[in-house]
């Protein structure tokens, strides 16, 4: 069964980005709230089955232009914020 998140993101255009991990650490269903709508479709599409842990390092410390972040950086943070604020279930 796949759990569900939503994360805020802070310092893009992009307001929220929801998503679902799978029981083998899997992220699933990617989508941004806001944001360049063309781009994040063609990342959610990319990262679509792919390991949470390889997503954080391929995209983790992205910039968009002169900000300290991105909306791949802010997708890198909510799935390491998961990985440090979720319980697995025993």
């Amino acid at each position: 069964m796949n759990r569900k998140f939503s994360y805020i993101t802070h310092g893009t255009c992009s307001q929220k980005i929801h998503f679902e991990i799978d029981e083998n650490d899997v992220v699933r269903n990617v989508s941004f709230e806001g944001g360049c709508n063309g781009n994040l479709q063609g990342l959610s599409r990319l990262v679509e089955g792919m390991k949470r842990e390889d997503i954080i390092a391929r995209l983790q410390g992205i910039r968009c232009g002169f900000k300290p972040t991105s909306c791949p950086d802010q997708f890198s943070r909510a799935l390491a914020y998961v990985s440090e604020n979720t319980q697995e279930e025993s």
